[in-house]
């Protein structure tokens, strides 16, 4: 007879339970200030099913980290394979997902240690990007794509944090702005006589 709990058992609503209040608890309170015992209790389970699933607070933060890395550059990848797919759409699906997942975004774009490692690889990740769409932009023939997609990173960053996590802007409305920041074509200039 096999062994272990059924999928969908009381054990994996536990595991799952436990995740959902450690990742309300990490993103509002931080990793330090949040103890395991500040997360059983949330969950309303003993510590002892907490080690069932995790061997400590810091494996836990780890997971939850590489699920939102999984996640975000799955998303990316899908998009890589699409033939033709517009870079404003793919910042757009970029914001939709951290709109999605609002306190995950917290730990892994702004709390984690790893969180410098994940902006670089979104960084790398719009170079390759950008690299097959430079005939499309006109600013992109004449700057760095290094050094766009690094303002780029840093220009996500800061509105996740201040508009889209905030419910200022929808990630549709931030990715226009974006796109017509760094991508659309410089009008013609006018001559004001």
């Amino acid at each position: 007879m096999a062994r272990g709990r059924k999928v969908n058992s009381n054990g994996e609503k536990s595991k799952q339970l436990l995740r959902e209040k450690a990742i309300e608890l990490f993103s509002t309170n931080g990793y330090y200030q949040t103890k395991i015992s500040d997360i059983v209790k949330a969950a309303k389970v003993t510590q002892p099913t907490f080690y069932l699933y995790f061997e400590s607070k810091d494996s836990l933060f780890h997971d939850l980290n590489e699920q939102f890395q999984q996640d975000l550059f799955h998303i990316l990848e899908e998009q890589l394979q699409q033939q033709g797919m517009q870079f404003q759409k793919v910042i757009e699906n970029l914001l939709q997902y951290f709109a999605s997942n609002p306190l995950l975004t917290k730990i892994g774009l702004y709390q984690s240690e790893a969180s410098y490692t994940v902006k670089e690889k979104l960084v790398e990740k719009f170079e390759q990007i950008l690299d097959g769409q430079v005939e499309n932009y006109h600013n992109l023939q004449r700057n760095d794509i290094h050094i766009v997609s690094q303002s780029l990173m840093g220009s996500i960053e800061r509105i996740t944090d201040t508009l889209l996590l905030t419910n200022r802007k929808s990630a549709k409305e931030l990715a226009e702005d974006l796109f017509s920041i760094y991508f659309v074509e410089e009008a013609e200039s006018v001559v004001v006589s």
